[in-house]
Protein backbone atom coordinates (compact mmCIF):
# COMPACT_ATOMS: atom_id res chain seq x y z
CA UNK A 1 0.00 0.00 0.00
CA UNK A 2 2.54 2.41 1.30
CA UNK A 3 4.92 1.30 -2.18
CA UNK A 4 1.41 2.17 -4.63
CA UNK A 5 1.38 5.72 -2.67
CA UNK A 6 4.78 6.95 -3.05
CA UNK A 7 4.33 6.30 -6.73
CA UNK A 8 2.44 8.51 -7.41
CA UNK A 9 3.46 11.23 -5.22
CA UNK A 10 6.92 10.98 -6.66
CA UNK A 11 5.39 11.17 -10.34
CA UNK A 12 3.39 14.52 -9.00
CA UNK A 13 6.38 16.14 -7.75
CA UNK A 14 8.28 15.44 -10.81
CA UNK A 15 5.91 17.43 -13.03
CA UNK A 16 5.54 20.01 -10.82
CA UNK A 17 9.35 20.90 -11.23
CA UNK A 18 9.55 20.06 -14.72
CA UNK A 19 6.42 23.11 -15.18
CA UNK A 20 8.52 25.08 -12.96
CA UNK A 21 11.69 25.17 -15.01
CA UNK A 22 10.41 25.27 -18.02
CA UNK A 23 8.35 28.40 -16.92
CA UNK A 24 11.94 29.58 -16.21
CA UNK A 25 12.94 28.95 -19.63
CA UNK A 26 10.08 30.29 -21.46
CA UNK A 27 9.74 33.60 -19.38
CA UNK A 28 14.06 33.94 -19.35
CA UNK A 29 14.93 37.21 -21.30
CA UNK A 30 16.91 37.28 -24.58
CA UNK A 31 20.27 39.10 -24.46
CA UNK A 32 19.07 41.78 -25.73
CA UNK A 33 16.39 42.76 -23.27
CA UNK A 34 18.67 43.34 -20.46
CA UNK A 35 20.34 46.06 -22.22
CA UNK A 36 17.53 47.39 -24.57
CA UNK A 37 15.21 50.19 -23.23
CA UNK A 38 11.47 49.72 -22.90
CA UNK A 39 9.53 50.08 -25.53
CA UNK A 40 7.92 53.56 -23.99
CA UNK A 41 11.29 54.81 -23.99
CA UNK A 42 10.49 57.15 -27.54
CA UNK A 43 8.46 59.28 -25.56
CA UNK A 44 11.08 59.07 -22.37
CA UNK A 45 14.10 60.39 -21.41
CA UNK A 46 16.63 57.81 -22.58
CA UNK A 47 17.76 58.01 -26.36
CA UNK A 48 19.22 55.14 -28.84
CA UNK A 49 22.83 55.99 -27.36
CA UNK A 50 21.65 54.26 -23.71
CA UNK A 51 21.17 51.31 -24.98
CA UNK A 52 24.29 49.29 -24.01
CA UNK A 53 26.03 47.52 -26.69
CA UNK A 54 27.34 44.13 -26.76
CA UNK A 55 29.51 43.68 -29.71
CA UNK A 56 31.69 46.75 -31.30
CA UNK A 57 33.80 47.20 -34.40
CA UNK A 58 37.66 46.95 -33.41
CA UNK A 59 41.01 47.12 -35.44
CA UNK A 60 41.93 43.23 -36.66
CA UNK A 61 45.19 42.20 -34.91
CA UNK A 62 46.59 40.80 -37.82
CA UNK A 63 46.64 44.23 -39.32
CA UNK A 64 47.72 46.39 -36.16
CA UNK A 65 50.12 43.90 -34.39
CA UNK A 66 51.03 41.80 -37.17
CA UNK A 67 54.43 41.01 -38.89
CA UNK A 68 55.27 43.13 -41.65
CA UNK A 69 56.35 41.06 -44.83
CA UNK A 70 59.13 42.24 -46.34
CA UNK A 71 59.38 44.00 -49.82
CA UNK A 72 60.80 42.41 -52.73
CA UNK A 73 64.16 44.13 -53.62
CA UNK A 74 62.93 44.36 -56.75
CA UNK A 75 59.94 45.73 -58.01
CA UNK A 76 57.72 44.38 -61.14
CA UNK A 77 56.72 47.53 -62.21
CA UNK A 78 54.87 50.59 -61.72
CA UNK A 79 50.73 50.89 -61.44
CA UNK A 80 48.58 54.32 -60.90
CA UNK A 81 45.41 53.99 -59.56
CA UNK A 82 42.70 55.96 -61.74
CA UNK A 83 39.68 56.75 -59.81
CA UNK A 84 36.15 58.33 -60.93
CA UNK A 85 33.19 59.61 -59.04
CA UNK A 86 32.75 61.32 -55.80
CA UNK A 87 36.12 61.79 -53.52
CA UNK A 88 34.97 58.50 -51.32
CA UNK A 89 34.19 56.10 -54.18
CA UNK A 90 37.87 57.48 -55.42
CA UNK A 91 39.45 56.82 -51.90
CA UNK A 92 38.30 53.16 -51.79
CA UNK A 93 39.23 52.58 -55.30
CA UNK A 94 42.74 54.11 -54.24
CA UNK A 95 42.49 51.76 -51.06
CA UNK A 96 42.16 48.79 -52.88
CA UNK A 97 44.50 49.53 -55.78
CA UNK A 98 46.87 49.99 -53.05
CA UNK A 99 46.06 46.47 -52.14
CA UNK A 100 46.94 45.46 -55.75
CA UNK A 101 50.25 46.94 -55.70
CA UNK A 102 51.26 45.20 -52.73
CA UNK A 103 49.84 41.91 -54.19
CA UNK A 104 51.87 42.29 -57.79
CA UNK A 105 54.88 43.57 -56.01
CA UNK A 106 54.73 46.90 -58.11
CA UNK A 107 55.84 50.29 -56.78
CA UNK A 108 52.70 52.75 -56.60
CA UNK A 109 52.45 55.58 -58.30
CA UNK A 110 50.35 58.42 -57.49
CA UNK A 111 46.82 57.67 -58.40
CA UNK A 112 45.07 59.93 -60.64
CA UNK A 113 41.22 61.52 -59.78
CA UNK A 114 38.51 62.45 -62.65
CA UNK A 115 38.56 66.05 -63.56
CA UNK A 116 34.73 65.49 -63.83
CA UNK A 117 32.42 68.66 -64.37
CA UNK A 118 29.25 66.35 -63.13
CA UNK A 119 31.06 66.67 -59.39
CA UNK A 120 31.98 70.55 -59.63
CA UNK A 121 35.62 68.86 -59.28
CA UNK A 122 39.04 69.74 -60.73
CA UNK A 123 41.21 69.08 -57.37
CA UNK A 124 44.03 66.28 -57.67
CA UNK A 125 44.94 63.98 -55.15
CA UNK A 126 47.31 66.09 -53.45
CA UNK A 127 45.06 69.22 -53.59
CA UNK A 128 42.78 66.92 -50.89
CA UNK A 129 45.30 64.36 -48.66
CA UNK A 130 49.10 65.19 -47.59
CA UNK A 131 51.26 63.08 -50.13
CA UNK A 132 54.25 62.98 -47.84
CA UNK A 133 52.49 61.39 -44.77
CA UNK A 134 50.97 59.26 -47.07
CA UNK A 135 54.57 57.76 -48.48
CA UNK A 136 55.62 58.15 -44.75
CA UNK A 137 53.11 56.05 -43.13
CA UNK A 138 53.15 52.97 -46.04
CA UNK A 139 56.63 52.83 -45.77
CA UNK A 140 57.32 49.07 -45.61
CA UNK A 141 53.79 48.12 -46.77
CA UNK A 142 53.91 49.26 -50.41
CA UNK A 143 56.68 51.66 -52.05
CA UNK A 144 55.13 55.04 -53.52
CA UNK A 145 57.10 57.76 -55.66
CA UNK A 146 55.71 61.14 -56.10
CA UNK A 147 58.06 60.92 -59.85
CA UNK A 148 58.25 58.10 -62.41
CA UNK A 149 62.22 57.40 -64.09
CA UNK A 150 62.58 59.92 -67.12
CA UNK A 151 62.21 56.45 -69.43
CA UNK A 152 58.30 56.04 -68.13
CA UNK A 153 57.54 59.48 -67.05
CA UNK A 154 57.29 60.58 -71.02
CA UNK A 155 54.90 57.89 -71.17
CA UNK A 156 50.98 57.17 -70.47
CA UNK A 157 50.62 53.62 -68.94
CA UNK A 158 49.12 50.81 -70.22
CA UNK A 159 45.39 50.68 -69.34
CA UNK A 160 43.90 47.09 -67.71
CA UNK A 161 40.22 46.78 -67.83
CA UNK A 162 39.16 45.34 -64.54
CA UNK A 163 35.47 47.11 -64.94
CA UNK A 164 34.36 44.09 -66.47
CA UNK A 165 35.69 40.95 -64.49
CA UNK A 166 33.36 38.92 -62.42
CA UNK A 167 33.41 36.30 -59.93
CA UNK A 168 36.95 34.90 -58.52
CA UNK A 169 38.79 37.28 -60.67
CA UNK A 170 42.87 36.47 -60.00
CA UNK A 171 44.95 39.80 -60.23
CA UNK A 172 48.13 37.61 -60.37
CA UNK A 173 46.46 35.87 -63.42
CA UNK A 174 45.09 38.30 -65.06
CA UNK A 175 47.26 41.65 -64.76
CA UNK A 176 50.46 40.51 -63.70
CA UNK A 177 51.43 39.90 -67.25
CA UNK A 178 50.51 43.20 -68.63
CA UNK A 179 52.73 44.67 -65.76
CA UNK A 180 55.80 42.60 -66.70
CA UNK A 181 55.04 43.57 -70.22
CA UNK A 182 54.70 47.25 -70.07
CA UNK A 183 56.00 47.69 -66.92
CA UNK A 184 53.71 50.91 -66.20
CA UNK A 185 49.96 50.20 -65.84
CA UNK A 186 46.79 51.86 -64.79
CA UNK A 187 43.76 50.02 -63.35
CA UNK A 188 40.75 51.00 -61.66
CA UNK A 189 39.69 48.10 -59.09
CA UNK A 190 36.35 47.17 -59.50
CA UNK A 191 33.47 46.07 -56.92
CA UNK A 192 33.11 42.65 -58.22
CA UNK A 193 36.39 41.43 -57.18
CA UNK A 194 37.63 44.05 -54.64
CA UNK A 195 40.00 42.04 -52.25
CA UNK A 196 39.72 38.82 -54.11
CA UNK A 197 42.32 36.46 -52.71
CA UNK A 198 44.15 39.09 -50.98
CA UNK A 199 47.37 37.53 -48.30
CA UNK A 200 47.13 39.06 -45.23
CA UNK A 201 50.21 41.59 -46.22
CA UNK A 202 48.21 43.26 -49.34
CA UNK A 203 45.44 43.31 -47.13
CA UNK A 204 47.73 44.81 -44.35
CA UNK A 205 48.67 47.40 -46.90
CA UNK A 206 45.16 48.29 -47.71
CA UNK A 207 44.30 48.54 -44.47
CA UNK A 208 47.22 50.84 -43.61
CA UNK A 209 46.15 52.97 -46.56
CA UNK A 210 42.91 53.64 -45.82
CA UNK A 211 42.80 54.16 -42.23
CA UNK A 212 46.14 55.03 -41.25
CA UNK A 213 47.92 56.86 -44.33
CA UNK A 214 45.28 58.93 -45.80
CA UNK A 215 45.44 62.11 -43.81
CA UNK A 216 43.55 65.38 -45.22
CA UNK A 217 46.59 68.17 -46.44
CA UNK A 218 47.01 70.82 -43.41
CA UNK A 219 45.27 73.64 -45.19
CA UNK A 220 41.86 71.11 -45.25
CA UNK A 221 42.46 70.02 -41.73
CA UNK A 222 42.49 73.59 -40.54
CA UNK A 223 39.81 74.53 -42.45
CA UNK A 224 37.69 71.48 -41.19
CA UNK A 225 38.67 72.34 -37.85
CA UNK A 226 37.22 75.89 -38.19
CA UNK A 227 33.97 74.42 -39.56
CA UNK A 228 34.27 71.57 -36.20
CA UNK A 229 34.79 75.12 -34.07
CA UNK A 230 32.00 76.53 -35.44
CA UNK A 231 29.27 73.78 -34.50
CA UNK A 232 27.66 73.93 -30.90
CA UNK A 233 28.74 70.95 -28.94
CA UNK A 234 27.54 68.62 -28.24
CA UNK A 235 26.62 67.56 -31.91
CA UNK A 236 25.26 64.81 -34.41
CA UNK A 237 26.59 64.51 -37.92
CA UNK A 238 23.63 63.77 -39.49
CA UNK A 239 24.40 62.22 -43.36
CA UNK A 240 21.17 63.07 -45.15
CA UNK A 241 21.01 61.93 -48.77
CA UNK A 242 17.42 62.89 -50.64
CA UNK A 243 18.96 64.52 -54.10
CA UNK A 244 17.44 64.53 -57.00
CA UNK A 245 19.69 62.08 -58.86
CA UNK A 246 19.73 59.87 -55.81
CA UNK A 247 15.76 59.61 -55.54
CA UNK A 248 15.58 58.69 -59.96
CA UNK A 249 18.74 57.01 -59.35
CA UNK A 250 16.68 54.70 -57.09
CA UNK A 251 13.29 54.15 -59.09
CA UNK A 252 11.30 54.83 -56.25
CA UNK A 253 7.62 56.65 -56.38
CA UNK A 254 7.50 59.81 -53.57
CA UNK A 255 3.84 61.12 -54.62
CA UNK A 256 3.83 63.30 -51.97
CA UNK A 257 6.83 65.45 -53.33
CA UNK A 258 6.41 69.10 -53.65
CA UNK A 259 6.17 69.37 -57.30
CA UNK A 260 9.07 71.51 -57.86
CA UNK A 261 10.90 68.34 -56.23
CA UNK A 262 9.54 66.06 -58.60
CA UNK A 263 9.77 68.00 -61.85
CA UNK A 264 13.95 67.89 -60.31
CA UNK A 265 13.79 64.42 -59.94
CA UNK A 266 12.26 64.33 -63.31
CA UNK A 267 14.61 66.42 -64.90
CA UNK A 268 17.59 64.09 -64.12
CA UNK A 269 15.38 60.83 -64.50
CA UNK A 270 16.25 59.92 -68.05
CA UNK A 271 15.62 56.16 -68.95
CA UNK A 272 15.09 55.29 -65.31
CA UNK A 273 11.65 54.98 -64.74
CA UNK A 274 9.77 54.00 -61.19
CA UNK A 275 8.47 51.15 -60.61
CA UNK A 276 4.93 50.55 -60.15
CA UNK A 277 2.44 47.91 -58.87
CA UNK A 278 3.68 44.92 -57.02
CA UNK A 279 7.56 45.37 -57.51
CA UNK A 280 7.48 49.04 -56.27
CA UNK A 281 6.36 47.61 -52.74
CA UNK A 282 8.58 44.85 -53.01
CA UNK A 283 11.13 47.29 -53.93
CA UNK A 284 10.71 49.47 -51.02
CA UNK A 285 10.89 46.47 -48.59
CA UNK A 286 14.15 45.67 -49.35
CA UNK A 287 15.29 49.13 -48.67
CA UNK A 288 16.03 50.53 -51.80
CA UNK A 289 14.20 53.73 -51.14
CA UNK A 290 15.73 56.82 -49.88
CA UNK A 291 14.12 58.05 -46.40
CA UNK A 292 12.78 61.85 -46.96
CA UNK A 293 13.57 64.07 -44.56
CA UNK A 294 10.01 63.99 -43.40
CA UNK A 295 10.35 60.15 -42.61
CA UNK A 296 14.17 60.91 -41.16
CA UNK A 297 12.64 63.03 -38.63
CA UNK A 298 10.25 60.48 -37.47
CA UNK A 299 13.12 58.26 -36.96
CA UNK A 300 15.05 60.63 -35.02
CA UNK A 301 11.57 60.93 -32.96
CA UNK A 302 11.42 57.25 -32.29
CA UNK A 303 14.90 56.82 -31.26
CA UNK A 304 14.05 59.83 -28.62
CA UNK A 305 16.62 62.00 -30.15
CA UNK A 306 15.81 65.24 -28.37
CA UNK A 307 14.30 68.48 -31.20
CA UNK A 308 16.88 70.63 -29.44
CA UNK A 309 19.60 68.66 -30.60
CA UNK A 310 22.12 70.32 -32.63
CA UNK A 311 23.01 68.76 -36.22
CA UNK A 312 25.37 69.02 -38.89
CA UNK A 313 23.99 68.17 -42.26
CA UNK A 314 26.70 66.51 -43.91
CA UNK A 315 24.91 66.77 -47.22
CA UNK A 316 25.88 68.00 -50.92
CA UNK A 317 23.99 70.62 -52.59
CA UNK A 318 20.78 70.14 -53.93
CA UNK A 319 18.78 68.34 -50.78
CA UNK A 320 15.29 68.44 -51.51
CA UNK A 321 12.33 68.74 -48.82
CA UNK A 322 14.44 69.71 -46.20
CA UNK A 323 11.61 71.53 -44.00
CA UNK A 324 10.92 68.39 -43.56
CA UNK A 325 13.86 68.22 -40.83
CA UNK A 326 14.27 71.90 -40.06
CA UNK A 327 10.69 72.47 -39.19
CA UNK A 328 10.98 69.86 -36.31
CA UNK A 329 14.49 69.86 -35.35
CA UNK A 330 15.73 73.85 -35.29
CA UNK A 331 19.26 73.42 -34.58
CA UNK A 332 20.47 72.36 -38.03
CA UNK A 333 23.81 73.47 -39.26
CA UNK A 334 25.18 73.52 -42.52
CA UNK A 335 28.57 74.29 -44.39
CA UNK A 336 26.85 77.10 -46.31
CA UNK A 337 25.84 78.82 -43.00
CA UNK A 338 28.94 78.57 -41.08
CA UNK A 339 31.43 79.51 -43.48
CA UNK A 340 31.75 82.78 -45.02
CA UNK A 341 30.61 82.64 -48.72
CA UNK A 342 33.59 83.17 -50.40
CA UNK A 343 34.98 80.47 -48.69
CA UNK A 344 31.90 78.11 -49.65
CA UNK A 345 31.78 79.51 -53.31
CA UNK A 346 35.48 78.55 -54.52
CA UNK A 347 35.16 75.25 -52.74
CA UNK A 348 35.13 72.17 -55.35
CA UNK A 349 33.01 69.05 -55.06
CA UNK A 350 35.94 67.19 -53.41
CA UNK A 351 36.36 70.05 -50.85
CA UNK A 352 33.26 69.82 -49.75
CA UNK A 353 33.04 65.93 -49.17
CA UNK A 354 36.39 66.13 -47.61
CA UNK A 355 35.06 68.68 -45.07
CA UNK A 356 31.95 66.65 -44.35
CA UNK A 357 34.07 64.05 -43.60
CA UNK A 358 36.37 65.54 -41.35
CA UNK A 359 33.59 66.72 -39.21
CA UNK A 360 31.23 63.48 -39.22
CA UNK A 361 34.31 61.14 -37.66
CA UNK A 362 34.75 63.83 -34.80
CA UNK A 363 31.29 64.40 -34.34
CA UNK A 364 30.39 63.33 -30.73
CA UNK A 365 27.56 61.34 -32.95
CA UNK A 366 26.87 59.64 -36.74
CA UNK A 367 23.98 58.80 -38.27
CA UNK A 368 23.31 57.77 -42.14
CA UNK A 369 20.13 57.79 -43.52
CA UNK A 370 22.22 55.41 -46.20
CA UNK A 371 25.02 53.27 -46.57
CA UNK A 372 27.03 54.69 -49.22
CA UNK A 373 30.84 55.17 -49.95
CA UNK A 374 31.05 58.18 -47.43
CA UNK A 375 29.12 56.59 -44.70
CA UNK A 376 31.42 53.28 -44.37
CA UNK A 377 34.26 55.24 -44.16
CA UNK A 378 33.32 58.04 -41.81
CA UNK A 379 31.97 54.21 -39.90
CA UNK A 380 35.28 52.42 -40.10
CA UNK A 381 37.38 55.94 -39.14
CA UNK A 382 35.06 56.01 -36.13
CA UNK A 383 35.47 52.69 -35.27
CA UNK A 384 39.12 52.72 -35.44
CA UNK A 385 39.34 55.68 -32.91
CA UNK A 386 37.23 54.20 -30.49
CA UNK A 387 33.80 56.23 -31.08
CA UNK A 388 30.77 54.17 -30.53
CA UNK A 389 27.97 56.47 -31.08
CA UNK A 390 27.51 55.35 -34.80
CA UNK A 391 23.99 54.25 -36.27
CA UNK A 392 22.77 53.67 -39.87
CA UNK A 393 19.05 54.58 -40.33
CA UNK A 394 17.35 51.48 -41.38
CA UNK A 395 14.91 52.06 -44.83
CA UNK A 396 14.20 48.22 -44.91
CA UNK A 397 12.30 48.46 -41.25
CA UNK A 398 10.76 51.62 -42.05
CA UNK A 399 9.37 50.39 -45.02
CA UNK A 400 8.33 46.72 -43.83
CA UNK A 401 6.45 48.03 -40.85
CA UNK A 402 4.95 51.06 -42.58
CA UNK A 403 3.64 48.32 -45.30
CA UNK A 404 2.18 46.64 -41.76
CA UNK A 405 -0.01 49.59 -41.45
CA UNK A 406 2.08 50.38 -38.65
CA UNK A 407 1.58 54.12 -37.96
CA UNK A 408 2.49 57.33 -34.66
CA UNK A 409 3.16 55.30 -31.48
CA UNK A 410 3.12 51.67 -32.94
CA UNK A 411 5.67 52.51 -35.45
CA UNK A 412 7.63 54.54 -33.61
CA UNK A 413 8.21 51.23 -31.17
CA UNK A 414 8.76 48.95 -33.45
CA UNK A 415 11.39 51.37 -34.73
CA UNK A 416 13.02 51.96 -31.63
CA UNK A 417 13.38 47.93 -31.10
CA UNK A 418 14.83 47.25 -34.55
CA UNK A 419 17.42 50.15 -33.98
CA UNK A 420 18.21 49.56 -30.74
CA UNK A 421 18.99 46.00 -31.91
CA UNK A 422 21.05 46.83 -34.18
CA UNK A 423 23.04 49.50 -31.97
CA UNK A 424 23.67 46.77 -29.45
CA UNK A 425 24.74 44.39 -31.56
CA UNK A 426 26.81 46.24 -33.95
CA UNK A 427 24.77 45.18 -37.04
CA UNK A 428 25.36 47.27 -40.37
CA UNK A 429 28.41 48.27 -40.49
CA UNK A 430 30.04 46.09 -43.03
CA UNK A 431 33.89 46.32 -42.20
CA UNK A 432 34.80 43.00 -42.34
CA UNK A 433 38.32 43.53 -44.32
CA UNK A 434 39.67 45.75 -41.51
CA UNK A 435 37.94 45.49 -38.21
CA UNK A 436 37.15 42.23 -36.44
CA UNK A 437 34.22 41.62 -33.68
CA UNK A 438 35.18 42.22 -30.50
CA UNK A 439 31.94 40.60 -27.48
CA UNK A 440 31.21 43.01 -24.80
Amino acid sequence: MTAHTVKPLFSIVVLTLTLVVATLFISRPSPLSQFSLSPATPSGKYDIWSVQRLVEWRPCKWWLDGDLTALPAESNGYIRVDCYGGLNQMRRDFCDGVGVARLLNATLVLPRFEVAAYWNESSGFADVFDVDYFIQQMNGYVKVVKDLPPEIASREPFRVDTSKRKGQFDYIESVLPSLFEHHYISITPAMSQRRDRYPLHAKSALCQACYNALRLTKALEKKGAELLQAIPKPFLSLHLRFEPDMVAYSQCQFPSLSPASLESVDAVRGDRKPWTGEMATIWRKRGKCPLTPSETTFILQSLSIPTDTNIYLAAGDGLMEIEGLTSVYTNVFTKSSLLSGEDFTNMHGNTKAALDYYVSINSDSYMATYFGNMDKMVAAMRAFNGMSKTLFLSRRAFAEFSSQGLKGRELMEALWKAHSNDFAMGRGYALPDCFCEFKL
